[in-house]
């Protein structure tokens, strides 16, 4: 099972600056505060927490900024949703994004102008849902792996469907069915295991091949909406080869 895996082809990201570390970092600490504001404090009880404060670390967001977020959550007590928008950027290139807001009308109206500037459009929900797999996601470093085929079998036996290394094999990315997010993830914290990455993603089960110049084009839309403070997370269906990572920037 382990090989090129297509999850870390399609997550795979340029190399962030200060500023786009800065950016990842509140987007971080606010899903910190918003999950111990509404699940309470303690992580071994609110699974939310835990995950948000295990996905914080990955990023090496500072243990001060997490601790912060933890015991002071949004003091505006405003209600955030989680709200997925779908369009379609140029050339067919199928795009979900993941928000979370406390003002719905203008999130949608940022999100729709962003799409449209680079020349896509936002569609109805379940325009392109069928194009994703709603998946169980986490990321294991390859240095915290010391037997990689005992790990494997352990948690296919957890319900882990794919278990595979990236193309430098610095990562194990595995992926289970949304049921059986929690019994994986339990399972790899029975092992010591602390994933740099966990979650509920979408996979896409189509992808879409870009020339190099059409490539950085449609990276500025994936750019631009990621960079929105309401946007959470960004999945799209372009299929991103070695070869092209160094249009990314």
């Amino acid at each position: 099972m382990a090989g090129h895996s297509k999850w870390s082809n399609i997550k795979r990201k340029k190399g962030a600056n200060d500023a786009k570390k800065s950016k990842i970092f509140t987007k971080l600490v606010k899903e910190i505060g918003i999950a111990s504001e509404q699940g309470g404090s303690d992580p071994a009880f609110n699974p939310r927490l835990r995950l948000a404060i295990q996905n914080a670390k990955g990023a090496n967001v500072p243990k001060d900024s997490i601790l912060r977020a933890i015991n002071n959550p949004t003091k505006d007590q405003k209600e955030y949703n989680e709200v997925t928008y779908e369009g379609y950027g140029a050339h067919g290139v199928a795009i979900m994004v993941v928000c979370m807001t406390e003002k719905i009308t203008r999130t949608v109206a940022s999100v729709r102008a962003i799409f449209t500037k680079h020349g896509g459009r936002l569609e109805k929900n379940g325009a392109i849902t069928f194009l994703f797999d709603h998946k169980g996601c986490f990321t294991v470093a390859a240095t915290d792996v010391q037997n990689e085929d005992e790990l494997i079998l352990t948690l296919i036996d957890a319900g882990a469907e794919v278990i595979e290394s990236d193309d430098e094999a610095v990562a194990l990315h595995i992926t289970c069915a949304v049921e059986d997010f929690g019994r994986v993830q339990k399972k790899l914290e029975q092992l010591g295991k602390v994933p740099n990455y966990a979650g509920l993603d979408y996979i896409p089960n189509t992808l879409v091949e870009l020339s190099d110049e059409l490539l950085p084009k449609l990276m500025k839309l994936i750019d631009a909406l990621e960079e929105d403070d309401d946007v959470q997370k960004v999945y799209h269906n372009i299929s991103i080869g070695t070869d092209q990572e160094h249009l990314l920037g």
